[in-house]
């Protein structure tokens, strides 16, 4: 009598190690098309994903309950907030939130106020995708990001290396002051500045007189002409 004959079970394969969880991108930049980018960007990568977009920090701050972000992405330039401000309002709403500045502002006059500020990095939009995702990554993990040519500014700073005058006189105002300075270039009003900045117009008065101290200007006129002039090199970045 012959045993039937049992079927050899097949090998268990063994487990694939779960998938890591993508970690959550908010978006932040008053311009459609660079978000679009940006998005698009992002999404193709195995372990980042774009949760919420937000076109101004009024929207950025309705997300960031909603979408629960990782990080936050954002340009410094936008409207109805200032960008400085706006990094310190997200981190009032959550103290331990990663934030990542992408900007066209040349790094040198915005990345140091921006890490004082409270975000974790400074990365210039014309750095490239992968440098960005770098940045994105590193932040991430815990780390400040600011690029190669930054650092060894700031590391000169540090060790007291840098030589007298060679500091942007810019950088010898506070960041409100540094608000109004911007402000006054782009043609706004004593009342304008006040209205945007929510302070009183005699505050707004004495941030003037602070500004034109520090960047030893005789008057009114070269103040507003000082700061023009200002703005229009940064937005052409020369």
């Amino acid at each position: 009598m012959t045993t039937p004959s049992r079927k050899k079970s097949a090998p268990a394969r063994p487990a694939l190690p779960p998938s890591p969880a993508r970690r959550r991108v908010l978006l932040v930049d008053d311009h459609p098309f660079m978000r679009a980018g940006l998005a698009q960007l992002i999404d193709r990568q195995p372990d980042l994903t774009v949760c919420c977009e937000a076109g101004n920090p009024a929207e950025a701050l309705q997300a960031l309950a909603k979408g629960k972000p990782d990080l936050v992405l954002t340009d410094l330039t936008m409207p109805g907030r200032s960008g400085l401000e706006f990094v310190k309002d997200l981190l009032a709403t959550e103290s331990s939130l990663a934030i990542l500045v992408v900007s066209m502002h040349d790094e040198i006059v915005y990345a140091e106020r921006a890490i004082r500020a409270g975000a974790r990095g400074y990365i210039m939009k014309e750095a490239g995708g992968e440098a960005l995702l770098g940045a994105i990554r590193q932040v991430l993990g815990g780390a400040v990001y600011v690029s190669p040519r930054m650092s060894a500014r700031i590391m000169e700073g540090l060790a007291a290396r840098r030589p007298r005058g060679s500091s942007s006189p810019i950088e010898k105002l506070s960041d409100r002051e540094f608000e109004v300075f911007q402000l006054i270039g782009q043609g706004k009003s004593t009342r304008d500045i006040a209205e945007q900045l929510h302070l009183s117009p005699k505050t707004v008065d004495v941030h003037r007189s602070h500004i034109k101290e520090k960047l030893e200007l005789k008057d009114a006129t070269s103040l507003i002409r000082h700061a023009v002039r200002w703005v229009e090199t940064q937005q052409t970045g020369s």
